[in-house]
């Protein structure tokens, strides 16, 4: 196209471009041939689950999409996870933390038992759910003990304790941040952060 071509003579030929492509692909047996030999989606043949993506306070929907579902002796598999389009909050879109969210959930990196570094060690150890528990609940009431305040220094009941912080997660579910909501009502912990903030 030359640089004196009009606005018109620009859309003339896209308009010609246009259509003989169209006549191309619908009348050409060779593409239609072709179109055979597509590989199928991923999400062919999976199951398709609506969730809520765990990050943030948005709620945005989410399409989870399995395979193995329902089959003796089959262990399901997360196969793709997207934006769901049918939903108001976030008509299919998601920011870069929910796209990742199959890497999340499927990561090979993700801790499967209870890492722990003594005080002063150099090296990580493994420990059972039970020694973690003990050793968890025993620091726990040693703080608790140490720093308890039932009344302040009016007289007031005030039952808090504030050298203890505790903090969530993300992707923490409603069910874990309303435990840990009691949890920490129990206790009289005030630093408390999560990005639900109970």
């Amino acid at each position: 196209m030359s640089k004196n071509s009009s606005r018109r003579d620009f859309i003339t030929r896209s308009a010609a471009t246009g259509a003989s492509t169209a006549a191309t692909l619908t009348g050409a047996p060779a593409e239609n041939a072709s179109a055979a030999h597509i590989a199928p989606l991923k999400t062919a043949n999976t199951t398709k689950y609506t969730s809520i993506c765990p990050y943030c306070a948005v709620g945005c929907s989410v399409n989870i999409h399995t395979l193995g579902d329902k089959a003796r002796n089959v262990r399901s598999a997360i196969v793709h996870i997207e934006g769901d389009p049918e939903s108001p909050i976030n008509r299919g879109t998601l920011c870069p933390k929910g796209a990742s969210l199959e890497e999340f959930v499927q990561s090979d990196r993700r801790l499967t038992k209870v890492r722990y570094r003594a005080p002063g060690a150099r090296e990580w150890t493994d420990l059972s759910w039970e020694e973690a528990f003990g050793k968890m609940a025993a620091r726990i009431k040693a703080s608790r003990d140490a720093g308890f305040e039932e009344k302040d220094a009016e007289g007031r009941t005030v039952n808090r304790l504030e050298n203890v912080a505790m903090i969530g997660g993300c992707t923490d579910t409603n069910e874990i941040n309303y435990l840990l909501g009691k949890f920490r009502f129990g206790l009289g912990i005030l630093a408390y952060e999560n990005q639900s903030r109970l």
